[in-house]
């Protein structure tokens, strides 16, 4: 069992259970899936950026990414319908649990000029949703080896009914959102 999850069944859940009066143990959140996604706008042009992405991918998260593909042609952006776009994960279980834990005490610290995640980043329905300027904050990827300085999108996928309940569960298990 990773550390994080047992942090959040001996710690974290009774805490809630308490601050939000819980009546059935099965009503406190928990994390259901983190989904990190890669946009790779130049893939169309260089496909090896694209084949980078998913390596990149899959040595952060340890799990094969999933290449996605337009579903409408843009003429404006010059793709087509069914053109390779991006790629993304899906992680569940313990790996989620894993990665998570490592975005918060490993990659964000290393951000440049890293101050604290907004607290404004919830969609209302408890789900976080954070981006990444660079893929190199991760200690898996050399600097020396990447093509391409990579972004990325990282959603947090909660069981809360509110943002605020939520926000404290993610600020229980750790991460460092910035001073309101």
């Amino acid at each position: 069992m990773s550390s994080l999850k047992k942090k959040y069944l001996e710690e974290i859940r009774p805490i809630l259970v308490k601050r939000f009066s819980y009546k059935n143990i099965m009503q406190v959140p928990r994390l259901e899936k983190v989904v990190i996604n890669m946009g790779v706008g130049e893939g169309k042009e260089n496909p090896k950026l694209l084949d980078a992405a998913v390596k990149e991918l899959s040595l952060i998260t340890g799990q094969r990414p999933v290449v996605t593909k337009a579903k409408k042609s843009v003429a404006s952006f010059k793709l087509r319908e069914g053109m390779s776009i991006g790629c993304k994960v899906t992680l569940r279980g313990e790996m989620m649990y894993d990665f998570v834990n490592k975005l918060i005490n490993v990659a964000l610290p290393r951000v440049r000029d890293f101050r604290g995640i907004s607290p404004k980043s919830f969609d209302g329905r408890g789900n976080y949703s954070l981006g990444l300027k660079e893929q190199i904050i991760f200690p898996e990827i050399d600097y020396d080896q990447i093509e391409k300085v990579q972004g990325m999108d990282v959603t947090i996928v909660t069981t809360a009914k509110t943002d605020e309940e939520a926000r404290e569960l993610l600020r229980e298990l750790g991460m460092p959102f910035k001073a309101a």
